[in-house]
């Protein structure tokens, strides 16, 4: 039997814990014995060590390395731009589950973490960067530590392991950092200046040279490190400002258009400089915040949500300036750069129509799942999510165009219907995946015969073969080939400790065996959702609109255009779009996680029913909790995760808690003891009671 987590002893004024059940721990590690693992509290940042120290003095090692484990998870989440509100609602199922007397404060780039009713406070500066296989993984983790399927030594060393890279594949590692990192960048900008920007292939192909350029910057900016990444957005903005208007200025057109703005020919061939510069800072533009900002205004977090959107408006602010002094460089500061922006045209209808518009588009999502450091294994659930809410918000934007040519209600709904339609099937691809790792578990770990069916062996065949050719095409881990050896190693075994007539007394694995073993235990639990549907979002988000809005500032009057004609990219027009676009796509995304929520209230209605509780009340009660949990996590997309102690003086948590769980239950009162409370005295029946 592996080793287990054990009761807390502490003062009286603390919470008492809960214990991880042996019984539970029995059903998912069933009799292997595991070899003792420790964390290295040594391997702890000075100031984390102290706090241990103390923690560990007064209540024990497990709380204080809860405390550790907590921080770490939002610590490595906030890096991996993990969504706030979701963060703060995997924090709040810690907490509950060890009842951690602990808050936190997260904002855009410090966080705040305070123990034992603000006896010790930590503080971290962590900037955030895109990275959806850690937003998985320390999700990951976090859940199987609260399930009981790990104890806290095994999620620490696991988390530490996922930092080194041990659990990334090696073509993971190479697109993670530089220089491998460096093939994505043209990619994205020829087909984001296309598909995106009304770019023509020629713009296309001076995108990806401003591409590779930018990306040069970065990794040198990188190298260097320390206060120079700070001038990563000016450099960069320069630097494509600068190629993109050389190739301009002195290529086969660009000269005449500027002379005659009216000689359609040569304007309609010379490169169209806006498509150029925002398909190239495409990748620097944090779009996905604007997004996030009104969600966050949303859902009553308006310090958070104010500040991201304010810091990515000057962030981005940064980078539109950056190019256009770029430009103005080539021309020698005369009046040239203005009118070469003015005289420069796009192809408005280059994609519309063409079979390969939906090709392109995908194409850039590949780059976009690099940049996002998505595994490669991986890319096809994002993929659909991708595709699903372009297509969705690009065939709703078209159909309705025609009829909302005064307003821009064709916009928003076009958003609204992508983001919500994203969402749906993000969790619906997340519930297929769950599925499917649920059942690799029990039938990895022999949890139970009932997958040991014709059918199950053929799938879980059909699971082997899968990530035989995915490592055989070097995307995927040696790891994933081992846990199939463990399962044949684990059934045999198994048998032989059943068999009386057999000297085997217990079931021990190697180290690595056992690693990987671990590794199942965490590497099938339920995903992060936000992790393939993030990417989607950052690539229906106005970033670039409030580039057009910088860059109608800096060149304000174009002055080819007649005094009847409208100007598209003036800025109350770019304004006035880019309100409505991130904000109806915020409200997308809330209806479409809402809907979801409502659908596994409707499935914890019909399936958990009283019959169950009675023929197997362990089940039902996990069943019951797994599906609580999976509505707070739906919660935590859209709202801010209720804290018993936001407001002591309040019923509405306990009456909303009651409430969540007899959904679960039908024809029981929310006040009956099936709930820890007594009909009479409606006081909580136990101290584990919310």
């Amino acid at each position: 039997m592996g080793e287990t987590v054990t009761p807390l002893k502490v003062e009286d004024d603390a919470a008492e814990r809960q214990p991880l059940s042996i019984e539970y721990f029995k059903k998912v590690r069933h009799d292997v014995t595991f070899s003792e693992r420790r964390f290295d509290v040594n391997t702890l940042p000075d100031d984390m060590r102290r706090v241990y120290g103390h923690l560990e003095e007064k209540f024990g090692e497990e709380y204080g390395l809860l405390f550790i484990f907590t921080m770490r998870t939002a610590v490595e989440l906030h890096r991996a731009w993990n969504m706030t509100l979701l963060t703060m609602s995997v924090l709040q199922q810690i907490k509950d589950r060890f009842n951690m007397r602990m808050t936190w404060n997260l904002g855009v780039l410090r966080l705040v973490f305070r123990v034992e009713d603000g006896g010790y406070e930590l503080h971290r500066k962590v900037p955030y960067d895109y990275d959806s296989e850690f937003q998985d993984i320390y999700h990951r983790i976090a859940m199987a530590l609260i399930d009981g399927q790990i104890n806290v030594h095994e999620a620490l060393i696991y988390q530490r392991e996922a930092k080194q890279g041990m659990h990334t594949a090696k073509s993971g590692l190479f697109i993670r950092n530089f220089p491998g990192r460096l093939i994505l960048y043209p990619g994205q900008a020829a087909t984001c200046a296309v598909i995106f920007f009304n770019g023509e292939w020629i713009d296309a192909g001076i995108a990806a040279v401003c591409g590779v350029a930018a990306g040069l910057v970065e990794f040198a900016l990188s190298r260097v490190g320390g206060q120079a990444t700070v001038l990563l957005d000016i450099f960069v903005g320069i630097v494509t400002g600068i190629i993109g208007g050389l190739f301009f200025r002195w290529g086969p057109a660009g000269e005449d258009c500027m002379l005659d703005p009216e000689n359609v020919a040569a304007c309609k061939a010379a490169p169209c400089l806006s498509s150029i510069y925002l398909g190239t800072l495409y990748w620097f533009f944090y779009g996905t915040a604007f997004v996030i900002g009104i969600l966050e205004i949303i859902s009553g977090e308006l310090a958070t949500g104010v500040t991201r959107f304010v810091g990515v408006t000057v962030k981005t602010f940064v980078l539109s300036l950056g190019a256009a002094l770029g430009l103005m460089f080539v021309f020698a500061g005369n009046s040239g750069a203005a009118d070469a922006w003015y005289a420069s045209t796009c192809n408005q209808n280059f994609v519309q129509g063409e079979w390969w518009r939906t090709l392109l588009y995908l194409a850039c999502c590949v780059f976009v799942l690099g940049q996002y450091r998505l595994p490669i294994a991986q890319y096809w659930r994002a993929l659909i999510v991708q595709l699903v809410a372009y297509e969705v918000q690009y065939g709703v934007f078209n159909g309705m165009g025609q009829f909302h040519v005064k307003d821009h209600l064709d916009t928003a709904t076009s958003n609204m219907t992508g983001a919500a339609c994203g969402v749906v099937v993000a969790a619906l691809i997340s519930l297929l995946v769950n599925v499917s790792g649920d059942f690799f578990r029990t039938r990895l770990l022999q949890e139970s015969a009932r997958n040991n069916t014709r059918l199950g062996n053929f799938y879980f065949q059909f699971l082997c073969m899968a990530k035989k050719a995915v490592y055989f095409f070097g995307i995927g881990r040696q790891s994933d080939i081992m846990k199939f050896e463990v399962e044949k190693k684990l059934k045999d075994m198994r048998t032989e400790l059943k068999d009386p007539n057999h000297p085997r007394d217990k079931i021990d694995f190697p180290k690595n065996e056992e690693d990987a073993i671990i590794d199942a235990i965490i590497g099938t639990q339920d995903i992060n959702t936000w992790s393939i549907l993030m990417p989607a979002v950052y690539q229906l988000v106005p970033g670039s609109i409030i580039a057009k809005l910088w860059f109608s500032a800096i060149f304000p009057e174009n002055p080819y255009l007649g005094e009847l004609d409208k100007n598209p990219d003036s800025q109350e027009s770019v304004f006035s779009n880019l309100m409505v676009i991130s904000t109806s796509i915020a409200l997308g995304l809330i209806i479409g996680f809402a809907f979801f929520q409502t659908l596994v209230f409707i499935v914890g209605r019909t399936c958990c029913r009283k019959v169950e509780k009675e023929d197997n009340p362990d089940n039902f009660q996990l069943g019951r909790d797994y599906l609580s949990n999976k509505q707070g996590m739906m919660e935590g997309m859209y709202t801010v995760v209720d804290d018993a102690n936001d407001d002591p003086d309040s019923m509405r948590d306990m009456k909303r808690e009651m409430g969540r769980r007899a959904l679960f239950s039908p024809g029981n009162s929310v006040f009956s003891a099936d709930f820890g409370y007594n009909d009479d005295a409606q006081t909580p029946a136990s101290p584990n009671t919310v």
